[in-house]
Parts: C-alpha cells; structure tokens; sequence
C-alpha cells in the first residue's frame, strides 16, 4: 500500500471508526473535524501543489500544520480559541494514526508536540433581570409565530440549554405535571433533566396547545413543521434585541446570542445563591471548573463580598526618593 493510499485510509477510518463507531461522536464534533481537514487540505493544495487523494503521510508535517495554523490566524482572521479547535481535530487524528501507522510513531509526535495558543479568558456576557423581561416582551403574542418565539425564549433563559439542545426538543422532551422538567441530550450524549418554573410550565402547556402540521413533534417548528435551524434562532433573536433596544437602553452596548441567554440563566441561579455545583449539574457542564466563570463575572457576589472585610488603616502618601538614582528611576 502506497503512503498516499495509507493516509487517505487512515482519514476514512479515522472518522468511521474513531468518531462515529467508537467515540459516538456528535454531527457537531464531526462537522468541526471535517471543516478542518477542508481547510488544511485547501491550504496543503496551494502550498504542495497535490490534491487531497494525493497527499502522502510524509506531506503531514509539522511544519505544514504549524504554517496552516498561522494561515488560519493571519489569513482567515481566526481567534486563538479558533485555531486551538482546529488543533485539536488534527492531534486526534495524529494519535490515531499512530496506533495504526506504528513506524510513523516520532513523525507524528513532532505535530503532537505543537503547543495550544494561550488566550485572554475574557468575562462572559449575560443580560440583568431588566434586559431579561424587555427581551421576553418584544414577541408579538398575537401571532403565532410571536407565541412560539416567546415560548422559546422563555424556556431558553430559564433553562440555560445550548442552542444546538433547543433545536432539538421534542414534544415528548416536556413532562408538564408532576415535577415539571424537559429532559435533553447534551454534550457527550449525557440525558439531563431541568426543572421548570410554574411561569415556564404555564407558557408551554398554552403552546402546546397551538395547531401544528400533521405529525408534527417539534416543540419549536417552522411554519411548515420543521425544526428551527440555529440560523433561524440566531436570526429571531438578533431580530428582537434589535427590538428591544428601543426601550432598554443598555443593550445597545451588548452582542446578544442564544449562549448569551445560557449565561444568563446561570447568572439567574448564582444570584440567587444556588451552589455553583448544582449550576454546573443544571447547566450539562463536565467539570465544575467551567462553571467558576461565572463567579469571576457576577459584580455583585464580589461587591458583597468585600463589603465584609474591614477597611484598613492607612492614609494616602506620597513616596519621595532619599537617592539620586532612585529619584531619577522614578522621574521616567
């Protein structure tokens, strides 16, 4: 078998057997891990002058990657975290390569070995109770369509699920009497439960209500009884922010999105003193350490916390240099 042949049947039996049979992997992960080897192959093209099914397992150097992720930041105007992503598809396929590819064990290593980008966390953006109950309003509930939107908002916001969650729910995914909760698939194909508020449950069961298309089991449809692409969420919900910010002056300073409303009912649960180990089990997170971001951004907790401490006793004052050196250290 040739180097050429070996490479484009390792990459065929990477995502078959790695991602799909024995990772389980979701169409999001794969789709990410394919746009990736799209981009690198676009790249590997312009550079090697070969086509995709031309390319042989000493063309994957680390000097290829390396120069495509510096492509991608400097060309592309991709983020650190971006490009960290990217990173990561091509490591997984690099250590299953070299399971099955044993004698190219150091050459894949020398890419194994390239360093993930360190990046600015910055605070997460969430929207207060005021912006909350503006943008919860802006609906137009005399539509259909303006019922449906606010019922998704709602639910959005109360429950914290991922877009990709939300645009999943089935009718089914609603028990609406005894312990209300909307059951999920989330990240890493782990089913969680989310209870319900009596506000939230009173919403759904009036939409529940609401004539839909024949077999129609999509909790949030289209007009024509499809589920709502993330597009379409993301357009609905861009649509009344823009709406919003008319009355509620401070959204204009705020980019709002179907994670910012995640963030948000999280900042819900931390306000209201909830335990960021129960945030993390309400909001699907693998490790408690993911949800401490939003201690780090809630002011208020921070406000409190220093209002506890008692001030200390000092006074304000000047420092003046008793040496020649240090006068003119502190003169530049």
């Amino acid at each position: 078998m040739s180097s050429a042949s070996t490479f484009a049947t390792i990459l065929e039996r990477f995502f078959v057997e790695r991602m799909r049979q024995q990772r389980h992997a979701s169409n999001h992960t794969i789709a990410s891990y394919r746009d990736t080897f799209r981009l690198l192959f676009a790249f590997a093209q312009d550079k090697l002058h070969k086509r995709p099914c031309q390319l042989e397992l000493s063309d994957f150097t680390s000097d290829l990657i390396g120069s495509f992720l510096n492509h991608l930041e400097q060309k592309r105007r991709t983020g650190a975290q971006t490009r960290n992503l990217r990173l990561t598809a091509i490591r997984s396929f690099c250590q299953f390569a070299s399971l099955h590819e044993p004698e190219w064990c150091a050459h894949f290593q020398r890419i194994l070995a390239i360093p993930y980008k360190r990046h600015v966390r910055r605070e997460v953006n969430f929207l207060s109770r005021e912006e909350i109950e503006a943008l919860l309003v802006a609906p137009d509930r005399r539509t259909w369509i303006g019922r449906r939107d606010h019922g998704l908002l709602l639910l959005a916001v109360q429950t914290g699920l991922r877009l990709s969650e939300l645009t999943a729910l089935r009718r089914t995914s609603l028990v609406l009497e005894d312990s209300p909760h909307v059951r999920c698939i989330g990240k890493g194909r782990k089913e969680r439960c989310t209870p319900l508020t009596k506000q939230t449950v009173t919403v759904l069961k009036a939409w529940l209500k609401e004539p839909t298309s024949v077999n129609a089991d999509v909790l949030f449809p289209t007009s024509q009884g499809g589920p709502l692409s993330p597009d379409s969420v993301q357009h609905l919900l861009r649509k009344y922010v823009e709406r919003t910010r008319q009355t509620c002056r401070s959204l204009k300073r705020k980019r709002v999105t179907p994670h910012v409303l995640r963030h948000s009912a999280a900042m819900e649960l931390l306000h209201a003193g909830v335990d960021s180990t129960l945030i993390a089990l309400w909001l699907g997170h693998e490790s408690v350490e993911t949800t401490q971001q939003y201690i780090h951004a809630h002011l208020a907790l921070k406000e409190a916390a220093l209002a506890k401490l008692d001030p200390l006793k000092t006074k304000p004052s000047r420092f003046r240099a008793d040496d020649r050196v240090l006068r003119f250290l502190s003169a530049l």
